[in-house]
């Protein structure tokens, strides 16, 4: 694109497609999109992937995502259990705009389930936006033991009360109106103003039914309501001229994107659309247990090329940038992944035993054996 449209200021983002065929063969996204080819539902899944990954990652099953070296070893039943508690906990920790939000997305709220996410669509597209929370009760089967679960959790932006669209549950507005009396001051002037609730106790707000946990949550949300819980996005600056793996040359020093993390290692996209790998002895200069401890995925991150095999597509990196471009192997080769610090001892064993042959498999394609596994 940026070869056709040189005036674009255009910058390359990597997006992890896993699970994006998955989705786009389902019935949802035949729903979504009946006019398009499988292939353009996918893409067109990717790309919201950017926008709003949350929403978008809600529409497949977690395990189709495939982040995770003995997902298929596991008790299926347990593994399923898991993922959807952790994806639950987190679109209830951000909340979603009631006004916008998908039928899958509405499902993951607590309260909610597949039913009452796709009245409340039905309703939105009835009648309109949601004008307030308290609108949430005239949709059918929505009841006030839903509201008192789900509302905390449903945002509605540009309403009629701020506080719709904060956290702060509708529940505890009254401890919001006594916080407003007391400063003599509205909700509009404090809501979003570092320092505003400056000098107040939250402890003089408590009463039988909020503690002390409860109103300096109240707090927090007034002063940076609708908070974003995730840090600064970063993208990776792929070097220019560098789209294929004969592009790449040994002691090249890149900047990538951490798209898997394994037990022997991690896997690193460099824009040339085939991941390389950092063994785990190449990750730090100083001892690593686990890999994820030193890096996650989608982490940004800086590698050295030490190896590239066109032949088999395969990139040996190091994110240990003083390292020679290629590592020491045993019997007076190198091969990816090995320990500096082990080979001349290997060279020093193999020498003494003439007999034996150097092994014919390294750190890189083991990694890569374990990964087919």
């Amino acid at each position: 694109m940026q070869e056709k449209f040189p005036k674009l200021n255009v910058t390359r983002v990597v997006v992890s497609e896993a699970g994006a065929s998955v989705y786009s063969a389902s019935e949802l996204a035949a729903n979504e999109f009946p006019d398009l080819d499988v292939s353009l539902r996918g893409a067109v899944s990717i790309a919201r992937r950017l926008q709003d990954p949350l929403a978008e990652l809600v529409k497949i099953e977690p395990k189709a995502i495939g982040v995770g070296q003995y997902q298929h070893d596991v008790n299926q039943r347990e593994l399923a259990r898991s993922l959807d508690a952790v994806i639950e906990d987190c679109v209830n920790a951000v909340g979603v705009d009631v006004n916008t939000a998908s039928a899958p997305l509405l499902t993951r709220i607590s309260g909610l389930n597949a039913t009452l996410a796709k009245n409340i669509v039905a309703w939105r597209d009835s009648n309109g936006a949601f004008p307030d929370r308290k609108a949430l009760l005239k949709v059918p089967r929505f009841g006030d033991k839903t509201f008192e679960q789900a509302a905390g959790f449903l945002r509605i932006a540009n309403g009629g009360n701020p506080l719709d669209a904060s956290s702060v549950h509708p529940e505890a507005y009254p401890v919001v109106q006594r916080i407003l009396a007391k400063i003599k001051s509205d909700v509009h002037e404090v809501m979003g103003r570092q320092g505003a609730l400056k000098g107040v106790s939250p402890a003089e707000f408590t009463d039988e039914r909020f503690g002390l946990p409860t109103v300096k949550d109240i707090f927090q949300e007034l002063e940076k309501p609708a908070r974003d819980p995730r840090p600064e996005f970063k993208t990776a600056t792929f070097m220019e001229g560098v789209n294929t793996l004969s592009d790449l040359h040994e002691g090249m020093i890149l900047e990538g994107v951490v798209t898997n993390v394994a037990n022997f290692g991690a896997f690193i996209d460099v824009g040339v659309h085939q991941d390389g790998l950092v063994h785990i002895s190449a990750l730090s200069n100083t001892f690593v247990k686990d890999p994820r401890d030193v890096v996650r995925v989608g982490q940004t991150v800086k590698v050295k090329v030490q190896e590239v095999d066109v032949a088999r597509k395969r990139i040996a990196l190091t994110m240990r940038l003083d390292d020679d471009s290629a590592p020491a192997r045993r019997g007076g080769d190198t091969r990816p992944g090995t320990d500096r610090r082990t080979s001349s001892g290997s060279s020093r064993r193999n020498n003494a035993a003439s007999s034996a042959e150097p092994s014919s498999m390294g750190a890189m394609a083991a990694a890569f054996a374990k990964l087919k596994k």
